[in-house]
């Protein structure tokens, strides 16, 4: 989880790659008016993402039922997100990857063919409820290369 252009994507396929699990991005999981209000310029609100969450629960739902370990990266920026993506699912472990703005503003200007816009970046972390201690989230910085932080959430949990 994290803001736009924290790396999510890149992060969860190497993760997921390393693991050997099957790997989702939550993007694919917006439907077509999400994603034209995004390419648009307008961030999402609660209401616009209240099918995409229950579209990327259902999807854990599904893949935890067939066995499969599995990573997705999604973006949940409030508790109240996180809440729903977790609750009834203890298997569900969240790891945050935390950047300061300037950071990953950069990395927005530099991204290329994606419809998030560097310009709603400040939404993004207006929207943020960063984890709690009692969330269970493991926090990882992403000022490393994606190699590093892959390696530092594994070493997290303990593989």
């Amino acid at each position: 989880m994290g803001v736009s252009g924290s790396g999510k994507t890149t992060v969860g396929a190497m993760l997921a790659g390393q693991l050997g699990w099957k790997y989702a991005e939550a993007d694919s999981f917006h439907t077509a008016a999400n994603i034209e209000k995004m390419a648009a310029g307008h961030p999402l609100d609660d209401e616009d993402r209240r099918p995409w969450l229950a579209a990327i629960a259902r999807w854990i739902d599904d893949t935890v039922a067939a066995g499969e370990p599995a990573v997705v990266t999604c973006s949940a920026l409030k508790r109240t997100y996180r809440d729903q993506l977790g609750a009834g699912r203890p298997q569900v472990r969240m790891v945050y990857l935390k950047g300061d703005r300037d950071l990953i503003a950069a990395r927005l200007a530099a991204r290329q063919g994606h419809f998030f816009t560097a310009a709603m970046l400040d939404s993004q972390f207006a929207d943020l409820e960063e984890p709690t201690a009692d969330e269970g989230a493991l926090v990882v910085s992403i000022a490393g290369t994606p190699k590093e932080i892959v390696e530092d959430i594994l070493a997290a949990l303990g593989r």
